[in-house]
């Protein structure tokens, strides 16, 4: 099966399970995001191994940063994630590894706060009050959305690399694409819900435009350090969880400080 074939029928089978699982939201969504942490904390820990992560401290503080997300808000989920800096002290402490703390500790944060608050503003959008539900499934849509006509306007008639010497493949024609893409499916999703105005949802769009691909652009800067093409194998032509969450990382965040700047919650 060709890398088109497989990434084609990846997402024709995984898009409606999580958008499933954003429209019931509450536990549901919070399994999945479990899940999903716990899938990519492991790619990324085998991505870092050189680096000496303390693995057990960033799944603690990734999912206690998931926790407070859903039980507690914001300042729980960065109580959450930062648990994860103490019990790495802890750790290498007792550990026998060689590896400098400064680079050990480090990486084990960067994991937790990176995947774990980065999974975490998912669940936060959600729980944004009668608007949740329509919020959360159109940042997924509009992510996916420009992540899809990015990579195959860059197959397609990309010329000029956006990135050449941290992601080759990406091209300033495929972000356009993307970008168009992004901003087309936010506005469609939101005209006329009753909810963010259309400036608001043009603006929404944007942001998301840039928040995804820089999302993916730090990712390919971890592997090309790491000299590995993907996270993991387990999406097929996506690569691994990581892969395929990179742009949600950056995007989730952004668009949830987007939305509370507009003044909704």
């Amino acid at each position: 099966m060709s890398p088109v074939v497989s990434r084609l029928v990846v997402a024709v089978v995984a898009l409606p399970v999580v958008l499933g699982f954003a429209y019931l939201g509450g536990w549901w969504m919070f399994a999945l995001a479990v899940v999903a942490a716990v899938l990519a904390l492991h790619e990324f820990w085998l991505l870092a191994r050189s680096l000496s992560p303390l693995s057990p401290a960033g799944y603690v503080g990734g999912v206690l940063a998931l926790v407070g997300a859903e039980r507690g808000g914001v300042e729980w989920m960065v109580g959450g994630a930062l648990s994860a800096f103490a019990l790495a002290f802890v750790l290498k402490g007792i550990s026998a590894s060689r590896q400098a703390a400064t680079t050990s500790i480090s990486a084990t944060v960067m994991g937790a706060v990176w995947v774990g608050m980065g999974l975490s503003f998912p669940l936060l959008i959600r729980d944004f009050g009668e608007h949740g539900r329509l919020a959360l499934v159109t940042v997924l849509l509009a992510v996916w959305a420009g992540d899809t006509f990015a990579y195959f306007g860059g197959r397609l008639i990309g010329r000029h690399r956006m990135a050449p010497n941290t992601s080759p493949g990406k091209t300033w024609e495929g972000f356009f694409f993307g970008t168009v893409a992004t901003v087309f499916v936010a506005f469609i999703a939101l005209y006329k819900q009753h909810y963010l105005t259309i400036a608001q949802s043009l603006v929404l769009g944007g942001i998301l435009a840039i928040a995804g691909p820089m999302g993916d652009l730090f990712e390919s800067m971890l592997k090309r350090d790491m000299q590995v093409k993907d996270t993991g194998t387990l999406l097929g032509g996506h690569g691994g969880v990581l892969d395929r969450i990179d742009a949600i990382l950056f995007a989730a965040p952004a668009a949830y400080f987007c939305i509370r700047a507009f003044g909704y919650a």
